[in-house]
């Protein structure tokens, strides 16, 4: 379990390391909860007793708790808000209450006030997740490698034959230079620490002397090593085998060595597994054969991050992840053109109907052009077909209405009676032609 000291002195690289360190730093203020804090075993804490004892805390302090939980809940809030813009979620409504619930170190359903409930899960929460912080980022490491692995396969198909073969000898020969290094002294060992002692220091290594090594180190004073001040030892081994200029040498796996360095000597020193060395953890361990005659470290090279199995599920997990890409897209361009053609058919009904009412309500100049003349040509027919003979004069007007029904609907003359004056003579003048 990983104790409240550990809380107090080291950066424990959580997204809500600054909400656990001023809650502690609070709590420590007050004097009752103090006195607690340092007569309680981790089992206690564990159960939640430690937490139970914030009902007895000052107003003050309880005051200045509900602030920082109101600032941590708006810092969520708004970290939520900032992911959604990012993948483009700007129209949607948020629900920040399922959302917290992933947020698991406080109380969200009460965002006002900070309660023993905030405390237990403060404390819970914190020991869990930095008890899985070191796993998680050596899997990430292992991911990373895979990935750089899996591009150079890749890379080297593209290549010809000789271009892969000139490929494959370069890489080997990075790999040789990069295991050529000097020997890597064992982690946390009396030889590693002289050599701090003597390069770091500029002591004389005969005049090592473990107290005063420690007082040196603990750059803080609280009178313990934290992760930090542990990892700062390990440099000199470190650039014993990486160098940022060269090409063989890779930092992210620099990190990884340091990483390990630091778990190797914690699990060797650290016997509360409190994740810091007291100074009476240090000195014993100064005393144990291991620290005077260690066993020579493997480093990285010597130890693949991951196996052929591991790497053959990486490679049929990116191939499954690249067709489900692929038929994403395959998908998405066929909802384009699907809304492509959609649009397109309104847009010919849309011209259509525009058509249709300019027709019948606004008809354009051309088609009343064309309108007048057929009108004008079909009076023009109609004055060209008008009879001009009279009926026979011995048959009756009426007989002759009966004979031509047709004249008479047209309203037509029948007769040279039915025409206008000074068209009878016209029309007399005309019987009397030879």
């Amino acid at each position: 379990l990983i104790s409240m000291n550990y809380l107090l002195v080291a950066d424990t690289g959580l997204h809500y390391d600054r909400y656990l360190r001023e809650v502690i730093d609070f709590l420590e203020k007050d004097q009752h909860f103090r006195e607690k804090l340092h007569n309680t075993d981790m089992e206690d804490i564990k159960q939640g007793k430690l937490a139970k004892e914030l009902d007895f805390v000052s107003h003050h302090v309880r005051t200045k708790l509900d602030e920082l939980k109101r600032q941590e809940v708006n810092r969520l809030r708004t970290l939520i808000k900032a992911k959604q813009d990012l993948e483009g979620g700007n129209d949607i409504a948020v629900d920040h209450q399922a959302l917290l619930k992933q947020f698991e170190y406080l109380n969200h359903m009460n965002p006002h006030t900070f309660e023993v409930d905030d405390l237990d899960r403060l404390i819970k929460s914190a020991t869990k997740d930095l008890e899985n912080y070191d796993k998680e980022r050596h899997e990430e490491f292992k991911r990373y490698e895979m990935m750089k692995e899996h591009d150079r396969r890749e890379h080297l198909k593209t290549l010809d034959d000789e271009d892969r073969k000139k490929e494959e000898e370069h890489y080997e020969e990075m790999k040789k230079k990069h295991a050529d290094h000097p020997k890597v002294n064992h982690p946390g060992s009396q030889n590693q620490l002289k050599e701090v002692w003597e390069e770091a220091d500029g002591l004389d290594p005969e005049d090592f002397d473990p107290k005063t090594f420690f007082n040196l180190h603990d750059t803080n004073g609280d009178g313990f090593f934290d992760e930090q001040e542990l990892e700062a030892l390990f440099t000199k081994e470190l650039e014993k085998i990486y160098d940022p200029t060269n090409e063989e040498d890779d930092m992210v796996e620099m990190e990884e060595e340091r990483l390990r360095m630091r778990e190797h000597v914690m699990n060797e020193v650290d016997s509360n597994k409190d994740r810091l060395v007291s100074l009476d953890e240090f000195l014993v361990a100064t005393k144990k054969k291991e620290f005077l005659e260690p066993d020579s470290w493997e480093t990285l090279e010597q130890n693949q991050a991951y196996t052929d199995e591991e790497m053959r599920e990486f490679e049929e997990h990116l191939a499954q992840q690249e067709q489900d890409l692929n038929q994403k897209a395959v998908d998405l361009q066929k909802q384009r053109d699907e809304l492509q053609r959609q649009q397109e058919q309104l847009n010919a009904q849309k011209i259509e109907l525009q058509q249709v009412k300019s027709i019948e309500g606004n008809p354009v100049p051309e088609i009343h052009a064309v309108d007048n003349q057929l009108h004008t040509e079909q009076e023009v027919q109609q004055q060209e077909h008008q009879p001009t003979h009279h009926a026979p004069q011995d048959v009756p007007q009426e007989d002759h209405v009966q004979q031509n029904p047709d004249l008479a609907q047209q309203g037509l003359p029948l007769t040279h009676q039915d025409l206008a004056p000074g068209h009878q003579e016209a029309a007399q003048g005309q019987h009397n032609l030879p």
